[in-house]
């Protein structure tokens, strides 16, 4: 079964900062802020990379589940992994429910559904099931991210190719992962256990940052490496290794 990761979901202190060293270090650009989170205490941006979307969520009130996380994780940092399916979500809210997953928010439109299954049952981040009508190529329309993505192509930034999540227990969480997913676990050449989805890579790791379980790293597609380097350093983001960029909480890799 067709599964993509389409979109990728940050949570913030503050939205402004954070879209600003994106839009700068990688070339991003706003495509779209959803008044529809308004109603989750919430304010987002949306920025295409590639058929992909980077989105970045901020509280705008107490109370919010967002702000939550932010205390739990003690700061900025992955929240969420959405994926596309197009097969029926029915079936797969009924495995979830064999599996003891719950679904903690549930979104529908007339041409787009989508499962937000519960963090806690998942393990690291929220994991979200959304199915787009039409069903079709890369390019398609993708509800959350509004009518205005096209033409916005990141000047240094091509695609996520992978996102990694950390934990205590990565063999353990990578089997949860698996199994909701119904995708096979396989290993990368470090020997992390990994699931391949259609367009990129769930990887698993052990937790090395001192924050416990969380979405904490993305892999991209750099058509200008050395450039988001120079633009990391003079924003003054943390680099770790020659080749990952510390943004909003999470390890940007090109």
């Amino acid at each position: 079964m067709a599964i993509r990761m389409r979109q990728i979901c940050l949570v913030a202190r503050e939205l402004a900062p954070v879209v600003e060293a994106f839009e700068d270090v990688f070339g991003l650009r706003v495509c779209y802020r959803d008044p529809g989170v308004g109603k989750y205490g919430l304010e987002n941006a949306l920025l295409p990379i590639g058929s992909q979307f980077l989105e970045v969520v901020a509280p705008v009130k107490d109370g919010t589940a967002a702000g939550r996380f932010l205390d739990r994780r003690g700061g900025d940092g992955g929240y969420m992994v959405i994926t596309q399916v197009v097969d029926d979500l029915e079936a797969r809210q009924r495995r979830c429910t064999a599996l003891g997953v719950r679904v903690a928010n549930e979104i529908r439109h007339d041409e787009y559904h989508e499962l937000q299954l519960h963090p806690r049952d998942v393990g690291a981040a929220m994991l979200s099931f959304s199915r787009q009508a039409p069903a079709g190529a890369a390019g398609d329309p993708w509800h959350p991210a509004g009518p205005g993505a096209a033409g916005l192509a990141s000047r240094a930034a091509g695609a996520m190719v992978a996102a990694e999540l950390q934990g205590d227990d990565p063999e353990g969480l990578a089997r949860r992962w698996s199994a909701v997913t119904e995708r096979p676990l396989g290993r990368d050449a470090s020997g992390h256990p990994v699931i391949a989805l259609d367009d990129a890579t769930l990887r698993f790791v052990a937790a090395r940052d001192g924050r416990g379980a969380g979405l904490a790293g993305l892999d991209l597609t750099c058509a200008d490496p050395t450039g988001v380097r120079a633009r990391a350093a003079a924003r003054g983001l943390a680099m770790v290794g020659p080749d990952t960029v510390v943004a909003c909480g999470v390890r940007f890799r090109c």
